[in-house]
């Protein structure tokens, strides 16, 4: 009873009860005065009255609200003024919560930033498909065969599920609870592959850079696929046939979510179960944790290739594709706390968000540099 489920806590966890013995006692003409004390220093802006509302719906507990109260500020007390007799508390909304202003920006930013990736992976992958572009014969085959360039093509068909069903998410939470769990475990299962498919650009990229002669796997890509495709949509499925209540309506609330009933905090589908929750999120550090390892090796490498300034500018040019190509950027989710989060949130948004056009732009540049590299040692 009286759990709030935006994370805050209550001031020196008391709360006072205050009623008649006959009847509901509200919209007095006089408010009713409750002094709290305290011997700490409190942020005004955090520090809000509120009171106890029950829940409505069926299996619903309730929640805190501050509708009919006020707050002022004392020396070491908070006050509440309230037109209404119920149970009473001092609500601490944690400082790193987001504003409504914030939210709705970091909300545009994604959507803009996750179009353009959808955009840039889908233009790319049919150019890379269709492509009519005429080359000698042997250049041709030498391309369908390379394994790099077909898990370049899975990474950005999984960032492209990844980009679609997130920004379905949000729309889709208007809906049927239903089709909301299906979007939610669609979102999770495209997170889940892009990241493994990430995993496999590192592994192939140490295959390639430390073990250049003699390696051979046998049904590599066919590997590559059960395990970033399959292992993950297995999971995700399992998870939806016996547990689908994992899956469903996800609220994310703002700092000025108690002050003001009528705004309506925002809502997309996603998880809703903390356990699953935290194993996305050791499942992601593992892949996070392994990829920079491979970065760091490859960066230790190119700085033994050095010979030249212009060759060095190049390298570091390379390091920042390959950054984008691994994903390292989203291990910026293991850094949001105290005061560096908001600015934390708004790098992870832009950088995160706008993946897939990066790597298509890496992926282009690449590409066009191999092919003038073939033409001129044709032409030689």
């Amino acid at each position: 009873l009286l759990q709030d489920t935006h994370n805050s806590s209550v001031l020196n966890d008391h709360v006072l009860g205050a009623f008649l013995q006959h009847g509901c006692v509200a919209g007095l003409s006089r408010p009713v005065e409750i002094q709290f004390w305290h011997n700490t220093v409190l942020d005004a802006s955090n520090a809000t009255c509120v009171f106890w509302k029950p829940g409505a719906d069926v299996g619903s507990t309730g929640s805190w609200s501050r509708e009919g109260c006020e707050t002022t500020h004392g020396e070491s007390t908070v006050i509440c003024h309230c037109n209404h007799l119920t149970y009473f508390a001092v609500l601490l909304i944690p400082g790193g919560t987001l504003s409504p202003a914030q939210l709705a920006s970091l909300t545009h930013i994604s959507t803009i930033g996750c179009s353009l990736s959808a955009a840039a992976t889908l233009c790319t992958l049919l150019l890379c498909c269709f492509s009519s572009t005429p080359c000698p014969p042997h250049s041709c085959r030498q391309w369908l065969r390379d394994n790099t360039t077909r898990i370049h093509m899975h990474l950005l068909a999984a960032l492209l599920l990844l980009n679609c069903s997130f920004l379905l998410s949000t729309p889709l939470a208007a809906g049927a609870a239903g089709l909301c769990q299906v979007t939610a475990a669609l979102l999770h299962a495209s997170l889940l592959c892009a990241l493994a498919w990430m995993a496999a650009e590192a592994f192939h990229l140490l295959l390639l850079l430390v073990k250049v002669y003699n390696v051979y796997i046998q049904h590599y890509l066919l590997k590559l696929c059960l395990f970033a495709w399959g292992l993950p949509g297995l999971a995700v499925a399992a998870v939806f046939v016996f547990k689908r209540d994992t899956y469903g309506y996800h609220t994310i609330s703002t700092s000025e979510g108690y002050r003001n009933v009528t705004i309506v905090p925002s809502r997309r589908c996603w998880l809703t179960s903390p356990p699953a929750h935290y194993a996305t999120l050791c499942y992601a550090g593992l892949i996070l944790l392994f990829n920079t390892m491979v970065l760091v090796r490859v960066v230790m490498i190119l700085r033994r290739m050095q010979r030249h300034k212009g060759q060095a500018r190049k390298d570091w040019a390379t390091v920042l594709g390959l950054t984008c190509l691994l994903g390292t950027t989203w291990g910026l989710a293991f850094f949001s706390f105290s005061i560096v989060r908001i600015p934390q949130l708004y790098l992870f948004t832009i950088l995160n968000s706008l993946q897939g056009l990066f790597v298509c732009l890496w992926y282009v540049s690449v590409h066009r540099r191999s092919k003038l590299g073939s033409i001129s040692n044709t032409s030689r």
